[in-house]
């Protein structure tokens, strides 16, 4: 299924997991670190340059930000471990990125992005534990990859081997958004799920 990704439009954000209305369509999610670059790749994907808002500044989206695309919501979860906010904040981001994952969404996958150019955070190694222990379906996005050249890359993906749970078992995308790296195998994995929909 082709989807047309210019009629993308950013839908709703949430600040608490109460304020999400009961789902009414399929949904994508982005999860991972601060900065490592979810509303950068949400733009990337739906050809836009700011309907993700993007920031230099860590820890910016504090929200659940819902994106609809025909049939499907693409769902841009809050960056976890970013260290420069309060404990209270923290918590709140946490409740949120918990209640949704541990809901009864209709939630077919998860893209968990990694910086590729650095070994996972523990943070980023509990996600993964915590994706797998609870049978949800997701590819890793290896953020970033334009930074590294050949030989770097080599050597982390070599390292991601011991760095991340079962790596070789899970399907992973180098991505980089300067360059489109891994956007077109991005995209046909949310059309083969918008697929299965119909």
């Amino acid at each position: 299924m082709k989807l047309n990704y210019n009629k993308a439009e950013f839908t709703a954000a949430y600040g608490k997991f109460s304020q999400i209305p009961a789902p009414e369509r399929i949904e994508i999610a982005f999860a991972g670190h601060s900065n490592v670059g979810k509303s950068t790749l949400i733009n990337k994907l739906l050809n836009r340059k700011n309907l993700a808002r993007v920031s230099s500044v860590p820890g910016k989206t504090a929200t659940i930000n819902f994106f609809g695309l025909e049939n499907i919501y693409l769902v841009d979860l809050p960056g976890y471990g970013y260290a420069k906010v309060s404990k209270s904040e923290k918590e709140r981001w946490a409740g949120l990125i918990e209640g949704y994952l541990n809901s009864e969404r209709d939630l077919r996958l998860v893209f968990m992005l990694v910086d590729m150019r650095h070994k996972p955070t523990a943070d980023d190694v509990n996600m993964i534990n915590y994706l797998i222990d609870t049978e949800t379906p997701f590819v890793i996005v290896l953020t970033k990859a334009d930074k590294l050249n050949k030989t770097e890359r080599s050597k982390r993906m070599e390292a991601f081997e011991t760095e991340i749970p079962c790596f070789n078992e899970i399907h992973c995308i180098p991505f980089s958004s300067q360059t489109g790296e891994g956007a077109e195998e991005l995209r046909s994995i949310i059309e083969d799920i918008a697929s299965d929909e119909e």
